[in-house]
Parts: C-alpha cells; structure tokens; sequence
C-alpha cells in the first residue's frame, strides 16, 4: 500500500493559514521585545554578602570586591586601613576600616570625615546620624551626603558612612556621577556586624 504525501497546506484550512501568515510577521517583533526584556532582567547591580578583612562587618556590594590594604595618617599615627570595594553601574562602593582605641574613635570618625570632604572639595554636606545594628553610638557616628568634584574637574556625589564597633572604625561610601539613592540604600543598609 502507497502512502501520498500530504502537505501541511492540504491539512489544515485556508482560515487558519491565512491567520497563521498575519501573525508571521510579528515574529521578529516578539523575538526583539523577548531580548529586551531579557535583556532588562540582567542586573547592574549584582549584590553579593561580603565581610571585611577583620570579618567583623558583614555587607551587601553589587560586584566583586578588590581588597587591599596601606598605612594612613589617622588619629595622630600611621595607622592600617583594610579597604575593599568595587564598581558597578557607575558607582563606586567602598569599605575601609583601621584598628584604633575606643578612646580616639571619636576624633579619628571627625577626621576622617573631613578629609573625604576636603578631597573632593565639598561645601554644604547634609549630615545625619548613623549607627547600624551593633555598632557604638558615638559623635562622628554618622552618613554625609555631599557633592564635590573629581580630581579631573568632573562633579562627584559622595553618600559616607563613619561608624566604629570594637576596636575599629570603619568609613563606607558611594561615588557616583549621578546619585543612585536606591542602590546607596541597599548598601548602608545591609552592614551587620557578628
């Protein structure tokens, strides 16, 4: 027994080719509109639990950090600042802290503070206080928002956080070319410490 062949045409009804072929060319458009969303679910900011060198402060960065270290002067003395940070979407995110007596905490969060102002030449900062879960209130304990310029002249917002617990202080911050306030939420947000 001999099988004919069929084509697809000659099994299905006109009504329902017809309505197939209109909706072809809307295939590149589906296509397109499914890479894009995609494409938007892809996120910039891939945030990740990290700790410092000390593994005290527990974080959230929205990238991979580099970690590293250098002596600084600091409440009087060369001191060690650990330091680990990243950049995404624009943004740097960074974490340092440096060992020093509870004693001088509180001199060495003022000092820092102004230098991180004095660097990129902020006027005006908005000050408010700061104290994440298991940190010591102290004066100094506090997140400064500022806008200054970049070495090459280029405008900087600044969101700091300084803050001390044990026998460290630690200094947070954000720099971008834009301020991310979401992003910078989910960052000083996420510090716990053990």
């Amino acid at each position: 027994m001999r099988r004919s062949r069929v084509t697809a045409a000659q099994r299905t009804p006109s009504s329902v080719i017809k309505r197939d072929n209109a909706v072809m060319p809307l295939r590149p458009l589906a296509v397109t509109a499914l890479a894009l969303s995609l494409a938007a679910c892809t996120p910039s900011l891939n945030w990740r639990d990290v700790r410092t060198e000390s593994g005290e402060l527990g974080a959230l960065l929205p990238c991979k950090p580099d970690r590293g270290s250098r002596t600084v002067p600091l409440g009087g003395s060369p001191v060690p600042v650990q330091m680990m940070g990243c950049e995404a979407a624009g943004a740097l995110f960074a974490i340092a802290s440096v060992p020093l007596p509870a004693s001088a905490h509180s001199a060495a969060l003022a000092q820092w503070n102004a230098a991180t102002l004095a660097n990129i030449q902020a006027s005006a900062p908005d000050v408010q206080p700061f104290a994440p879960p298991g940190s010591v209130r102290i004066n100094g304990s506090a997140i400064v928002s500022a806008q200054g310029k970049r070495a090459d002249g280029r405008t900087v917002h600044s969101r700091a956080a300084y803050f001390a617990s044990g026998q460290r202080v630690y200094q947070a911050v954000v720099y971008a070319d834009k301020p991310d306030p979401e992003a910078a939420d989910t960052f000083f947000s996420s510090f716990k410490f053990q």
